[in-house]
């Protein structure tokens, strides 16, 4: 049996290529940047669509009904510290809008993938919000950081994936366990390209470069260029004897000094093994350094997807044991945005604190503060100078051809990743 795959902000393919080769084939995937959609094109064949997703342009997700499973890794600025964490402020948060495609698409499987910064207190309303929709439209939703060093890859790379299902299914889905008894190091994974040319220190590098790696940065186009990220990554890879100031057009020749003389630079491929692809994949990367090094840093490492995706195929196969800790319904991430939900005349202060066993009117306030980011939170006040909080819209985007995105797209396209 065919297990189909609609991909979603599909970038480059690393997602894309764990799918495969957890067992699924694509129906169909959409990417905004053209070098990416080229490089998923040229390795594996599959149909690309080019434009922004939310598009209807672009494809009809009607057209896709049945799928077996809708996956993607929707813009991560939004929900990162070094993207300000605006969430639905953010022109390009697409994470509430693809739950909204769940409803025309009905997958038997959802499986979107973010930033660690989306699994934060700041972001529990709208971590409480796909859950709630997702249950109203029939499916159990879970949230999980991985940290790909487990799957085998040399960087640390936490990454917060969504799994959703219809119960039936669910009740059979376990997140994989790590792949590795021990993580490995970034010098075990790239020696034998530091040593490719016979560079005479490689071995001692390869000694050197014994741990596990920063988290590559740089996939957002506002990044300056091809280099591993800001100050603080730079120390950690230099630490592993790694200048990460830039990199290089070529392995270090025979007779390069010796990396306590000169630290060595990452070439584009070594970065993609640090990322996760591996050798025999010969995965080629359209468009020049720069475009190259953005599109690995987009990209989820294949070795975490095709570990997850393996585990949701054997959940709609039914195999395993079922699951003892199901959730009976939406999963509880934030109370107060719970409660506020369900009450159409609002909540005071005292209610949400009584209510939720919450210690303290700080912490009720941090959390109505929150959803001020992501909701509109209406203050109404009565003769007795009560207040109650009601919570009013949504603010991301959702699919309106009214929303300040469209706009944001039209003017700023070429800052989209």
């Amino acid at each position: 049996m065919e297990h189909s795959v609609l991909e979603i902000c599909a970038g480059a393919g690393g997602q894309s290529l764990g799918l495969h080769r957890a067992g699924f084939s694509h129906s169909l995937a959409i990417e905004i940047d053209e070098l990416a959609a080229k490089t998923l094109s040229d390795n594996l064949g599959i149909e690309v669509s080019i434009g922004d997703v939310a598009d209807p342009s672009v494809w009809n997700p009607a057209d896709h009904v049945g799928t077996t499973l809708l996956a993607g890794g929707v813009p991560c600025p939004p929900f990162s510290v070094a993207g300000k964490q605006l969430g639905s402020s953010d022109e390009r948060d697409l994470f509430a809008w693809a739950i909204e495609q769940v409803a025309v698409v009905r997958p038997r499987a959802v499986m979107l993938e973010n930033v660690r910064g989306l699994a934060g207190p700041r972001f529990a309303g709208y971590r409480q919000r796909v859950l709630d929709r997702l249950d109203d439209l029939g499916y159990v939703g879970e949230w999980k950081l991985l940290t790909s060093a487990d799957f085998g890859v040399p960087q640390l790379r936490p990454r917060f994936v969504l799994v959703a299902m219809h119960p039936e299914d669910q009740n059979y889905f376990h997140w994989p366990e790590p792949t590795v008894s021990q993580h490995r190091t970034v010098g075990e994974v790239l020696f034998e390209q530091m040593a490719q040319d016979g560079w005479v220190h490689a071995q001692d590098w390869r000694e050197l470069a014994n741990g596990v790696g920063p988290t590559i940065v740089g996939g957002s186009k506002k990044h300056g260029g091809a280099d591993l990220g800001p100050t603080r990554a730079k120390e950690g890879w230099a630490k592993l004897f790694v200048d990460g100031k830039g990199i290089a057009d070529a392995v270090p020749a025979h007779d390069d000094p010796h990396p306590t003389v000169k630290l060595p630079r990452l070439t584009i491929d070594m970065v993609a093994r640090v990322q996760g692809w591996k050798l025999e994949d010969n995965w080629q990367f359209a468009g020049r350094k720069t475009a190259q090094y953005r599109q690995i840093g987009n990209a989820f490492p294949p070795p975490v997807a095709e570990a997850v995706g393996k585990q949701i195929l054997a959940a709609l196969n039914h195999v395993g044991t079922i699951r003892s800790d199901i959730p009976s319904g939406a999963d509880l991430h934030d109370p107060v945005y719970r409660a506020l939900s369900q009450s159409q005349e609002g909540l005071t202060l005292t209610e949400l604190i009584n209510v939720f066993n919450i210690d303290s009117a700080v912490k009720v306030q941090q959390r109505l503060t929150a959803l001020r980011h992501d909701f509109d939170l209406v203050e109404v006040h009565d003769s007795h100078g009560t207040t109650r909080y009601k919570l009013g819209e949504f603010l991301g985007f959702v699919g309106q051809t009214d929303h300040q995105r469209h706009e944001f797209l039209k003017n700023q396209r070429q800052q989209v990743s």
